[in-house]
């Protein structure tokens, strides 16, 4: 694997795993929320149009976990809508009591929560999604970029692009349509700092699956390509990318055009340029910013370029060696019942997927089929990659923490997805512990029926891949995120998930000293407080 710096994002993981303890520099940073930027790209030139009703995603929950299997129906362009609305538009605004930090300013429109289907750190959304349409879209062929805000596509470039962008991506089979992923880093470095490349390569996760979930539900497949020439995509787009990097680029399998539909003809003649060659045409619409003054992070920058550095496409199989663990045999293990059925369209469960924020209540256990349903489906959710092999194991592993659960007694407890049980490490209740080693104030992690906590063993993969894989490993707990969220909403519980939580004590506390699991990410299920004050309101 080539890189800029070899085993600096090992570093990188390493120094994430201690930051309870070891902050990371700058240890006195405080965000100013005065100069924040945007929740989104603002391209005041550009031309938009807006995208037409979103298509409803009928199915249920249950269906889209399946997903589409070795089905891959064409998208048409009312299916992309829906496919943008349900992960990254606005599709409400709420306001209610709870115990996060921000909820002072929320009455103000300034700083109103527009709730999405993904899910995103600290709810800044940090990705930016563009659309590189082909012929036979049904629009102009160009680059185009979603304004979610609007639900609109402002058009960047006009022109058949696609073949220079199939010579970058080498998706498995060329593509007329793809949807490239990158993230502005300022979006989310104003308030994490060093810590965002972490957060962010997370939220590429939570998007990812929620356009899973939504075309599983459609019978259409998404399978991001994670490695590619970065450089040649983003110099098309226009990017500088120390602010902005390219993380994903998905390729669509698209509708043919009616036969009295002819393909609009390209603005702009485009040769098709691969790696080396010199790009005849790129976007020239830059992105205006909002802040005034704008940092810049140190370590932040060295990994963004050194996993954007890794270009070389590990072999097919290359992540055997880094799967997870399997639980050992032995040890008491307790059955887990049925899991709890997901009738509720994925539509209506993305629409509801939201964060407790303190509003647990533990006197009210969890029921056992609910908890076998957020582990089924949470275990086995994946970021499929172009490096996919056909014996490959799950990266991620799920240990249990279990304060209330009906028929459960109180302990920790490691998932065991093949039988489908738990297996116990520790005993007794475990509220104490988790509430200790929990840095932030908006949740009481005693009240959570169950705390879920996510393991990779991230060393293992970036041994695997080259430093380019930190984005799969964290996609990959990021998409854990996104369906543990989605079926809490369709089951009608409280959840949330939190990345503030003292990663050392917990692999004490889990027996994995010595091992090379790494905990990435905690997530707290529940019932809810009733009859707290809130306000919801849906856009239609």
């Amino acid at each position: 694997m080539t890189s800029e710096n070899p085993g600096l994002a090992h570093a990188y993981a390493t120094a994430i795993l201690h930051r309870s303890r070891e902050p990371m520099p700058p240890a006195d940073f405080a965000p100013n929320w005065a100069d924040a930027p945007r929740r989104g790209k603002y391209y005041p030139q550009a031309t938009a149009f807006g995208l037409p009703a979103p298509a409803s995603a009928d199915a249920d929950l249950d269906t889209a976990l399946r997903g589409p299997g070795d089905a891959d129906e064409p998208f048409t362009l009312p299916l992309l809508a829906g496919l943008l609305h349900h992960s990254y538009g606005l599709l409400g605004r709420r306001l209610g009591i709870q115990a996060n930090s921000d909820l002072g300013v929320l009455p103000s429109y300034a700083y109103a929560n527009w709730h999405r289907g993904a899910a995103s750190g600290g709810g800044l959304y940090p990705c930016s999604v563009y659309w590189v349409a082909g012929p036979g879209a049904g629009v102009t062929p160009g680059v185009y970029y979603y304004a979610h805000a609007r639900h609109a596509m402002q058009r960047l470039l006009g022109g058949d692009v696609s073949a220079r962008v199939n010579a970058a991506v080498a998706p498995p089979r060329p593509a007329s349509q793809f949807l490239i992923v990158g993230v502005k880093y300022w979006q989310n470095a104003f308030k994490y700092n060093n810590f965002s490349y972490h957060v962010v390569s997370m939220d590429l996760g939570t998007l990812l699956q929620s356009w899973r979930l939504w075309a599983g539900a459609q019978g259409r497949q998404i399978r991001p390509v994670l490695w590619f020439d970065q450089a040649a995509v983003a110099d098309l787009l226009g990017l500088t990318p120390d602010d902005e990097t390219l993380f994903a680029a998905v390729p669509l399998t698209w509708a043919a055009p009616p036969p009295a539909a002819s393909t609009p003809v390209a603005s702009t003649p485009v040769a098709s340029a691969g790696r080396g060659e010199p790009p005849t045409v790129r976007v020239r619409h830059h992105d205006q910013e909002r802040s005034r003054t704008l940092l810049h992070f140190d370590a932040l920058r060295r990994v963004s370029r050194s996993t954007a550095a890794s270009v070389d496409r590990p072999a097919t199989g290359a992540l055997a060696s880094a799967a997870a663990h399997p639980v050992p045999p032995g040890g008491t293990r307790r059955p887990l019942p049925a899991a709890a059925p997901l009738t509720l369209p994925v539509a209506a469960a993305l629409t509801a997927r939201r964060s407790s924020f303190g509003r647990f209540l533990r006197n009210r256990p969890l029921a056992a089929a609910h908890l076998a349903a957020l582990l089924k489906a949470t275990a086995a959710s994946t970021v499929p990659s172009e490096i996919d092999g056909p014996a490959d194991r799950p990266l991620a592993r799920i240990y249990a923490f279990v304060n209330a659960v009906a028929a459960v007694p109180a302990g920790g407890y490691a998932y065991d997805p093949q039988e489908h049980s738990l297996v116990a490490i520790t005993s007794g209740p475990p509220g104490a512990f988790l509430q200790r080693n929990y840095t932030l104030a908006n949740y009481n992690l005693e009240q959570a029926a169950v705390v879920l906590v996510a393991t990779v063993r991230t060393h293992a993969v970036l041994d695997a891949t080259g430093d380019r894989g930190y984005n799969l490993a964290n996609a990959t707990i990021g998409a854990m995120a996104q369906t543990f969220y989605t079926v809490a909403a369709a089951l009608g519980l409280g959840a949330g998930v939190a990345l503030g939580f003292d990663g050392v004590s917990y692999v004490k506390e889990l027996g994995l000293t010595g091992s090379d699991e790494f905990p990435l990410l905690i997530m707290l299920a529940g019932e809810e407080r009733g009859q707290l004050g809130n306000y919801r309101y849906e856009l239609r």
